[in-house]
């Protein structure tokens, strides 16, 4: 799972020559929550349609799926939505739709956050590629739009997958609890995942390569108050049904 990450900054994205014209207008948080605002990478054109560029545009991290009924609604859905586990994401509720219309995004990142608790405690490590190169969690993206202001909202989730067999990743997480980590790509990945049918997509996601990372402790440093964000930081996991 992943509820914490450092964002790619726009120096490393327009350095990266991701294919992608523009970088969204507004700023993002050095450090992404649910409930925040991160850039993702989603196809440009129609499905299938290969030649169009893909675009990278700001969206809430915590997928609110589109029959959210009010405001209130949607914000509570999405605090469930900040991770859908691969295995089940074509047929839960919260997923389906975005999964059956190929809805692929990828989250650019620098690194991400897991707890370790070899010490007995939970310690905030900070996870990269070994190899320092830019990375994204591939996930699945939605629009919602609210019914009585007409805003739309752009969100997303990071798809997961089984960790146990993982020489760092299966060290986080609580003990006996299931280990799970984001599906990670490299940008040689990029283009195969926005363009993948339903069959290449749970073909990827099975077949994801053990991304060599490295990990250290890393404290969680005081919020910023000028940091725009429309959460707090996540309270423990909780799953339902619909997610």
């Amino acid at each position: 799972m992943c509820t914490n990450y450092t964002p790619s900054s726009r120096d490393r994205l327009r350095a990266a020559q991701l294919g992608f014209a523009h970088l969204p207008p507004a700023d993002w948080p050095p450090e992404v929550y649910p409930g925040y605002e991160a850039p993702i990478i989603v196809r440009g054109g129609a499905p299938g349609q290969h030649d169009a560029a893909p675009r990278c545009l700001l969206a809430r991290f915590g997928l609110v799926p589109r029959w959210s009924r009010d405001a209130a609604h949607a914000k509570e859905l999405s605090r469930h939505t900040a991770n859908a586990r691969s295995e089940t994401a074509a047929v839960k509720p919260s997923f389906r739709s975005p999964w059956r219309e190929r809805h692929w995004a990828l989250a650019p990142m620098e690194n991400l956050f897991e707890p370790c608790w070899e010490t007995g405690h939970a310690v905030r490590w900070r996870i990269a590629r070994a190899d320092g190169d830019l990375f994204a969690g591939a996930g699945l993206w939605e629009r919602w739009l609210d019914p009585a202001s007409g805003e739309i909202t752009a969100s997303f989730t990071l798809l997961t997958v089984n960790a146990d067999g993982h020489p760092l990743m299966a060290r986080m997480h609580r003990p006996g609890d299931e280990k799970r980590m984001p599906v990670l790509l490299a940008p040689g990945d990029f283009e195969a995942w926005l363009h993948a049918s339903d069959e290449q997509a749970h073909a990827m996601v099975r077949g994801m390569s053990d991304v060599a990372l490295t990990g250290e402790p890393a404290p969680r440093l005081p919020l910023s108050r000028t940091v725009r964000r429309t959460a707090p930081p996540p309270a423990p996991d909780a799953t339902g049904s619909l997610f």
